[in-house]
């Protein structure tokens, strides 16, 4: 039987996120360590995880609007909240407009969040932008699907890292990330983890 690989992809896609689903899910379980903000990860932020050994932060380089580069590490000494979306994802866009207000609220010198567009090319994402009113949020761009180098399986993805680069746990998974849960795991990564005002 001749199969199209669109076919094939759309098989075989379930499958292997099934199983990474259930890896995590035994992982979490096999893991007795408890992680710095595992007690902040309730109400809207109950799908917020720590891995036992998390991947390091990726060394990507990705393009402003400007054309430059920036990396992850740039970020260094402050808390940061790594978003990865794309405008044809629609629980990301959905969740959009609670990061930028999360930003909005906390982003300064000790925590910042920075979203990723996955998008085709940046100019999808800067009209979304503007077309949703989103005034708070940077806007990288990457070509390399990086989520994939930190098992991300899938859209949108955010991650939490410490001023050292170092993960604190991620949300594979749309969030209410404008809500008093999200605020006081925002506050409490920011408060534990050191950062100087």
């Amino acid at each position: 039987m001749n199969m199209s690989p669109l076919k094939l992809a759309l098989i075989i896609m379930p499958v292997v996120a099934g199983i990474a689903i259930l890896f995590a899910v035994f992982s979490a379980m096999g893991n007795g360590s408890q992680g710095l903000l595992d007690s902040y990860a309730r109400g809207e932020m109950s799908g917020f995880m720590s891995l036992g050994e998390a991947p390091p932060q990726p060394n990507v380089a990705y393009q402003t609007l400007e054309g430059e580069d920036v990396r992850l590490s740039d970020y260094r000494g402050k808390v940061i909240l790594v978003n990865y979306w794309a405008t044809w994802c629609g629980p990301c866009i959905e969740e959009m407009p609670a990061l930028d207000h999360l930003q909005a609220e906390l982003g300064g010198e000790q925590f910042e969040v920075i979203t990723i567009s996955l998008d085709r090319n940046l100019a999808d994402a800067e009209r979304w932008y503007e077309d949703n009113s989103i005034e708070h949020l940077p806007l990288l761009h990457d070509t390399q699907f990086s989520p994939g180098l930190i098992g991300g399986i899938g859209l949108p993805m955010s991650v939490l890292y410490d001023p050292y680069g170092l993960e604190l746990g991620r949300l594979p998974a749309p969030a209410e990330w404008a809500s008093e849960d999200a605020m006081a795991l925002i506050n409490a990564a920011v408060r534990h983890t050191g950062v100087e005002p």
